[in-house]
């Protein structure tokens, strides 16, 4: 134990040395090394009322170094990670040990930016293709291979690229092609007013099958076209993408010639804006879209395969939801349903179709409403349905209708006042209703919820604040009804404390009648941060920009350390 946390207080000196020894003679030279240090450790304790912890081990890191070398138009960089003694709870299991994670060598002029190695790319809204890095969700999906980009001119850029998918410190087994266009139209068409973009793109995942004479190519095909348009305050972009027929992951999380199907996903955004006023509606239609570097999951274990941990999936399908900062808001979260799904014989899926609508307003200051500083409104409205069709259970099939909609999902209707009373005092209301099935979703209880919550910030002398939260669900199933609090205060722009509970005093089972409680405080020096809490976690989702991951329940102490040089 002692070794493991001496290693990573080595890797953090390491990091702020480096940050440190800024010296005249740097600034000299071409060449410019620049990098990060992360490190999010828990040790988990044994709890009276959750239990005694049941995993292996109880002290858990998360770590990860990444440095840069940037020498003219030539840049450099790798990725170490480090799962000591092993990751954090829940997290992919193949993140076990000390490995070099990515590393990669780029070129870059004003026309063609190459790279080889690990990269990250994102065609479009990403629901064809997206990598990226989340470390607070455990994605790290990178592509490793070539990437080239190449801009002619201003108004036109392409993207070709080749790679495997970043698993574990691997890469799986499919190859992975894709290109893409964009093309800026307002210079070519003159328009004054507006502007116009479209752009094109493909995607191909080329992996063996061992099925015998197999009803798909071993090469499934992906295509999208996509514009935006702008016009004053008004603005309106589309995406359509097809995915060619393929192997659907059955109930059993395998593959065979009993269902192939192909897959689509249409979505459209459009909106108004001017001083006061917004308006935003996005509607999407998703139908088996889920599109993975590998077509059978990764079997982890009775529960969870590989698609659990976010892992070997190419593209970024997530919730369109409102993102709320409320905990008893966040019970309750939706993921997109863009898999097939045979769970039981009255549950069968094909996707989702459905929208969300924000609209926000600013009663102007030394209005009826406004006062003498204004006040602000949020309204938010978000549904989202199966596919309407028809669904057989076995053999397995169905057959989609394009418009209508299904089985219903997942509804949040929200309303947010934001208002400031005085100077040093601003005030917060929300509510908020929450239609959940459960036994849709993740199995479980249709829940209706609605939520309360009341916040109040304080500006005090020396660049101190307090911030103070009360927020109340009812519901009429699953746990029932809830009660929270927050407090948190700073003391000034580096330090801060605080302290939230959430209790379940609703709930019929005597067991799950517990406070989950955290109090910490977090303190930044320069580039540094510096974070420590201990508390209890509720068990259930976490989400992150509509991507979720499932934490058990449990207790301990977390020690986050940040720094960048």
């Amino acid at each position: 134990m002692i070794k493991r946390i001496s290693t990573l207080v080595v890797l953090l000196a390491a990091g702020l040395i480096s940050q440190a020894q800024e010296t005249d003679d740097e600034n000299k030279i071409k060449g410019r090394f620049y990098g990060g240090l992360e490190s999010n450790m828990q040790y988990y304790v044994d709890d009276p009322k959750l239990g005694d912890f049941e995993f292996k081990d109880r002290f858990r890191s998360n770590n990860y170094l990444n440095a840069n070398y940037n020498y003219g138009r030539f840049t450099a960089g790798v990725q170490v990670e480090a799962y000591e003694a092993n990751s954090l709870l829940n997290y992919n299991p193949k993140f076990e040990g000390t490995n070099l994670a990515t590393f990669y060598v780029n070129y870059k002029s004003d026309k063609v930016d190459i790279t080889l190695g690990h990269f990250y790319e994102q065609f479009g809204s990403g629901l064809l293709l997206r990598t990226w890095e989340d470390r607070a969700l455990g994605i790290n999906n990178a592509l490793r291979g070539a990437r080239i980009v190449y801009r002619p001119n201003h108004n036109i850029r392409l993207t070709g690229l080749y790679g495997k998918q970043r698993s574990g410190f691997d890469v799986t087994d499919g190859d992975i092609y894709g290109f893409d266009s964009e093309f800026y139209l307002t210079d070519w068409l003159q328009l004054e007013n507006s502007d116009l973009s479209v752009g094109a793109s493909y995607v191909g995942r080329y992996e063996e099958t061992n099925i015998e004479n197999p009803d798909f190519s071993e090469l499934t095909s992906a295509m999208a076209f996509r514009f935006n348009y702008y016009l004053g305050s008004f603005y309106v972009n589309g995406e359509a993408n097809y995915k060619t027929e393929d192997a659907v992951i059955n109930a059993n999380n395998d593959i065979s010639n009993d269902l192939v199907k192909d897959g689509s996903a249409y979505q459209i955004n459009l909106g108004y804006t001017k001083s006061g006023l917004g308006i935003d509606l996005t509607l999407r239609r998703l139908e088996n879209m889920g599109f993975f570097s590998e077509r059978k999951p990764e079997v982890i274990d009775a529960n969870n395969t590989s698609i659990n941990y976010n892992d070997k999936i190419m593209n970024y399908v997530p919730g369109l939801t409102k993102q709320h900062h409320s905990n008893l808001a966040n019970i309750y979260v939706f993921q997109a349903q863009y898999r097939v799904g045979n769970l039981d014989v009255d549950i069968l899926k094909s996707g989702e179709t459905g929208g969300q609508l924000d609209v926000y307003y600013t009663f102007k200051k030394g209005t009826s409403l406004g006062g003498k500083y204004g006040t602000e409104i949020a309204a938010n409205f978000a549904s989202w349905y199966n596919l309407a069709g028809e669904y057989r259970y076995f053999p397995q099939d169905y057959d989609t209708q394009f418009f209508g909609r299904g089985q219903k999902y997942f509804s949040d209707y929200n309303l947010e006042i934001r208002k400031r009373f005085s100077k040093n005092w601003r005030s917060g209301f929300y509510y908020v209703h929450q239609y959940y099935d459960k036994r849709l979703v993740e199995g479980g209880d249709q829940v209706n919820a609605d939520i309360l919550a009341v916040e109040n910030v304080i500006s005090l002398p020396n660049k101190k604040s307090l911030r103070v939260e009360l927020e109340h669900m009812w519901a009429d199933a699953d746990r029932r009804n809830w009660a929270g609090a927050t407090v948190e205060f700073n003391l000034n722009r580096n330090l801060s404390v605080y302290f939230w509970d959430i209790y379940n005093y609703g709930t019929k089972k005597e067991a799950e009648k517990n406070h989950y409680y955290n109090f910490g405080g977090a303190y930044r020096f320069g580039a540094t941060r510096i974070a420590l809490n201990y508390g209890r976690q509720r068990g259930g989702l976490v989400c992150v920009g509509g991507v979720c991951r499932f934490v058990p329940e449990n207790t301990g102490f977390t020690l986050n350390l940040s720094t960048s040089f």
